[in-house]
């Protein structure tokens, strides 16, 4: 039983209690993101968003953990590139992302979903990572252009007629 236990789990690297930290900020933060596309009512939301982020963190940590697991410590036996993760999330999240992007009556719909998604992605690894500073700030960027911005184009949309050039030469 003793070893089903050691088994269940190993020595790591980073504390457990560090490890989950990092998971519950991947949750929060990338529940954050979701929740704004949540709000304006976009597909790929709350949980979208936050099971990218959560994914990314559990990547990043179990790419720092690869790297010092007694099996991989030999030079001789094999080589682990955490920057291999890297590109592994950022294609794998940009393919769900490009799935968020329709074009629909001459209009391209879900390209800021698919970019709060990727972003999410980046955020998650950032966690998992341990760079809590770097996520935090991301996070904050992010809401700041989702909801600021947001609210700027429904203002400039509400008024179309301002931003149309003038008909027949004639000042607007």
């Amino acid at each position: 039983m003793e070893m089903v236990f050691s088994d269940m789990f190993p020595e790591s690297r980073i504390q457990y209690p560090v490890i989950f930290a990092r998971l519950i900020g991947a949750i929060i933060l990338g529940g954050i993101i979701g929740f704004e596309r949540e709000a304006q009512n976009h597909a790929a939301g709350l949980r979208t968003h936050i099971l990218v982020s959560l994914a990314a963190a559990l990547f990043g940590i179990i790419s720092i953990e690869s790297v010092h697991m007694p099996g991989f410590a030999d030079d001789q036996q094999v080589r682990i590139d955490p920057l291999r993760v890297i590109e592994a999330v950022t294609a794998g999240v940009a393919f769900l992302a490009a799935g968020m992007i329709v074009f629909s009556r001459g209009r391209v719909m879900g390209l800021t979903t698919g970019a709060g998604m990727w972003l999410s992605g980046a955020i998650g690894l950032a966690m998992g990572f341990g760079y809590w500073p770097v996520a935090f700030f991301a996070t904050a960027a992010a809401v700041c252009v989702l909801f600021a911005l947001g609210k700027m184009e429904e203002r400039l949309e509400r008024d179309p007629a301002k931003h149309l050039p003038p008909k027949d030469g004639a000042k607007p």
